[in-house]
């Protein structure tokens, strides 16, 4: 009874400093991304209503990505609120002991780690994909649209009075394969279908190679090359399908699929789905190091002092997590090593410290 008890209120005083720490983290990720929001519309004459909306829309994307370091600093707000009224005292008396304490709350990081995984990355994905889309008309690139799906990939394109509805069955560096253009005007008639073999999309004036056209009276053209003036190029095409955020866990592997299918590299959507496999062990591992902190330097500093090393460990993390990350998507390691290499190395940092700490 005595130990569901002592579960219990850890439970419950835990849970409570996360949901302050997350509402803080929300409210200034809210302030500073409205301030972004009305900025981005200041040339458009609209009420405050989109830059809310907007701005509603996008937090929680953020607050999906910074929530390791608010299991952090909510991990060491508990410990400072159980050092101020000497609980952890009352608790050693009571016979639990530093390692049981800390394994519990990893265990219950745990847990929120795999609801906010899956539950909240989900209703975040949601919502940055409805982000996505209402601020796309208030942009130029609302004109331009690519699509992935079994039959290849899908352009649509306005350049000058003429659009362009390209598909391609393989992208694969600078060069689309089978490449057929229909080329409309203003009033959507077609004008002529391009067809070719190959092009290169390195610069925004396509070479096409092994060109047929099929005009509307009927003639047709054979041409060994042709240049087609577009929108597009290697590096925008790519950015486009480069907000990983806005789609769910189903449509990230659906989405993997695709791209093998057009053998373009999948690479960043894989580490993507790695991170948000081991989010769970990433998040309460980062409440584990909050522990650590705490009672490494609780009775020797004040809480701002605390409270600052937790925020300068958080950024130092978060550095040496994108370094990894970059050397995955360069190809110099896998993937898979790059996304859990430092969640094996903080792993047994903590381990070692953690032994330490439980003789104190």
């Amino acid at each position: 009874m005595k130990l569901q008890l002592y579960k219990f209120y850890i439970l419950k005083s835990y849970l409570s400093y996360f949901l302050l720490t997350t509402f803080i983290f929300y409210t200034l990720s809210f302030i500073l991304n409205i301030l972004q929001e009305i900025v981005f519309l200041e040339e458009y004459n609209i009420s405050i209503y989109y830059p809310v909306l907007l701005t509603f829309l996008n937090t929680p994307s953020l607050i999906f990505e910074i929530f390791p370091f608010i299991a952090l600093i909510a991990s060491q707000l508990f410990f400072i609120n159980l050092n101020e009224k000497e609980e952890l005292n009352l608790l050693k008396i009571a016979g639990i002991d530093n390692f049981s304490l800390i394994k519990f709350l990893i265990f219950v990081t745990i847990g929120i780690g795999i609801f906010i995984s899956t539950c909240f990355y989900t209703f975040s994905s949601n919502l940055k994909y409805n982000y996505l889309s209402i601020k796309n008309k208030f942009t130029n690139d609302n004109k331009y649209l690519a699509a992935i799906n079994d039959n290849g990939l899908w352009i649509k394109d306005e350049y000058q009075n003429n659009t362009y509805i390209i598909n391609a069955d393989e992208f694969k560096n600078n060069t689309l394969k089978n490449v057929t253009i229909n080329q409309l005007d203003r009033n959507f008639s077609l004008k002529s279908i391009i067809i070719s073999e190959k092009a290169n999309i390195e610069n925004k004036k396509w070479q096409l190679s092994k060109v047929q056209i099929f005009f509307e009276d009927g003639k047709k053209e054979i041409l060994d090359k042709l240049e087609v003036n577009t929108n597009f190029n290697r590096e925008k095409l790519n950015s486009i399908f480069s907000n990983l955020s806005s789609l769910n866990i189903i449509q990230l592997i659906n989405l993997t699929d695709d791209y093998n299918k057009l053998g373009l590299s999948n690479l960043e959507i894989k580490s993507h789905l790695y991170k948000l496999y081991l989010f769970p062990i990433f998040i309460s591992i980062m409440a584990a190091i909050g522990s650590i902190l705490m009672f490494s330097f609780n009775n020797k500093s004040t809480r701002f002092f605390n409270l600052s090393i937790g925020i300068i460990s958080s950024v130092v993390i978060y550095y040496i997590n994108h370094f990894f990350s970059l050397l995955g998507l360069s190809e110099r390691t896998s993937i898979w090593l790059s996304v859990s290499f430092p969640l094996i190395v903080l792993s047994l940092f903590c381990f070692i410290l953690l032994v330490k700490i439980n003789e104190k």
